[in-house]
């Protein structure tokens, strides 16, 4: 069996451990990968991960990972086969600053959706694509599996660099995916599911089991329909009018007012800071994996609080708490390229005709097959005019938004913040601009032409 080394890009971040412990089970079953190089700038954070990651080892009845770490990006990258990039440009302490910025000015703040979103990719181009140089210059066989945010964004500007040896993944997809089918008593490793979108936006438009659409009986099943997240979430009667089961990020466009108004503690970014400091700051101790666990539940209960507590829809379910989305995904487009095992998975690859109506080189988040020559994207048919209305307004804003990256133009990146849909006026698209242009550490530098 092919073994391979994998590099972990942001190799000190909170959900590394996730990962790490996925990839224990997996090795346990004579898995793929047994030589993990984490790479970040912080060693303090490096510390404090990699002692949760002696504590999982230790508790592991398998076979334990060979982990490496440093703090330098050329010397971690040598002989990587699959690069794993979850890098938080501006860390924590950005996405405060990218959510408050946007409260203070009456819309919705969150780190990848709006204003905030576009905050967040426009300090983060510049660092993905220095990094797909580097990965070209000293890794150019090695398979990119992206996970960064703004991801479908951020997929695109490695792709610019790298072609396609770039997967992005997101684990927003699989999520509705798995408690769609369960709530209609489906197994969902079984289910054949139809998503089509962009990543945060999109839409599950069919769930078939030996050719057989289910979705339509749990639409028309409203104990079903609201027994899980995204029911709960939307509610019976938007998601029968809909057709169809939206990603949880569409909420923020579907549910805009009641959100805001929901939107009163000090925010998800800055909560998450603080429980996150505790942990970092025990560095290497023996309390290191007691402070992350209690961190992890603390960040899996708060994980749309505020679009739930709109809503009334009341706390998560137990079985969406252990943050397994994300490592679960990352680990099936592992042993799907590594192995050239072909899996049909929803990632994010260039369009190359899957939905009609959208470029070629552009990113969207639609079913693959997977194997050792990468993903594929699958047909999907074309959009609703209201699926379409909506994706191509988004994407209309990131390109800008990549484009005042690129050429450091203010003008784009103007255009970027007004036409966004969850930006309602000109006036405050200025004022969010020139708010985190004052805010955002090296912003300035970056956007430096008219």
């Amino acid at each position: 069996m092919c073994r391979v080394r994998l590099v972990v890009l942001g190799g000190g971040g909170f959900r590394v451990p996730l990962l790490h412990r996925a990839l224990l089970v997996d090795a346990a079953g004579g898995g793929v990968v047994d030589d993990v190089v984490l790479v970040d700038p912080d060693p303090l954070r490096l510390d404090a991960v990699l002692a949760v990651l002696d504590h999982l080892g230790a508790a592991s009845r398998g076979p334990r990972l060979t982990i490496r770490a440093t703090t330098d990006l050329a010397d971690g990258l040598r002989g990587a086969d699959v690069v794993f990039s979850a890098i938080r440009v501006g860390g924590l302490a950005g996405r405060v600053v990218d959510e408050q910025v946007a409260r203070r000015e009456g819309v919705i703040g969150q780190e990848t959706v709006g204003a905030g979103g576009i905050s967040y990719a426009l300090r983060t181009i510049p660092v993905v694509r220095e990094i797909a140089g580097q990965i070209a210059a000293t890794a150019p066989a090695a398979w990119v599996v992206n996970f960064t945010n703004p991801a479908g964004v951020v997929t695109e500007v490695m792709s610019e660099v790298l072609g396609e040896r770039v997967i992005g993944i997101c684990d927003s997809p699989v999520g509705l995916c798995w408690r769609a089918a369960r709530a209609v008593g489906m197994d969902p490793e079984n289910a054949d599911c139809d998503y089509v979108g962009i990543n945060h936006l999109g839409w599950l438009r069919a769930m078939r089991v030996d050719g057989v659409d289910r979705l339509p009986d749990l639409l028309a099943d409203p104990i079903a329909l609201e027994s899980f997240e995204e029911g709960a979430l939307f509610g019976r009667q938007w998601l029968q009018a809909l057709g169809s089961i939206p990603n949880e990020y569409l909420h923020y466009y579907y549910f805009t007012r009641d959100v805001r108004a929901a939107d009163t503690g000090p925010g998800r970014a800055a909560s998450l800071l603080g429980q996150q400091e505790m942990f970092y700051a025990s560095a290497a101790s023996e309390a290191a994996h007691e402070l992350w666990t209690a961190a992890l539940h603390a960040r899996e209960e708060s994980y749309f609080a505020d679009n739930r507590r709109a809503m009334g829809a009341g706390p998560r379910a137990g079985e969406d708490l252990g943050g397994g989305g994300y490592p679960r995904v990352a680990l099936a487009v592992l042993r799907a390229i590594v192995r050239n095992e072909p899996a049909r998975l929803i990632v994010n690859v260039r369009n190359r005709g899957a939905i009609p109506g959208i470029a070629a080189e552009s990113v969207v988040e639609v079913p693959c097959i997977v194997d050792g020559r990468g993903a594929r994207p699958l047909s999907t048919g074309p959009l609703s005019e209201h699926q379409a209305g909506l994706i191509h307004a988004v994407m209309a804003c990131e390109a800008e938004t990549i484009t005042a990256a690129r050429t450091g133009s203010r003008r784009a990146a103007l255009r970027a913040f007004a036409g966004h849909p969850l930006v309602d006026s000109v006036t405050v698209a200025r004022r969010l601009l020139d708010a985190y242009l004052e805010s955002v550490p090296g912003l300035a530098a970056i956007l430096d032409s008219p």
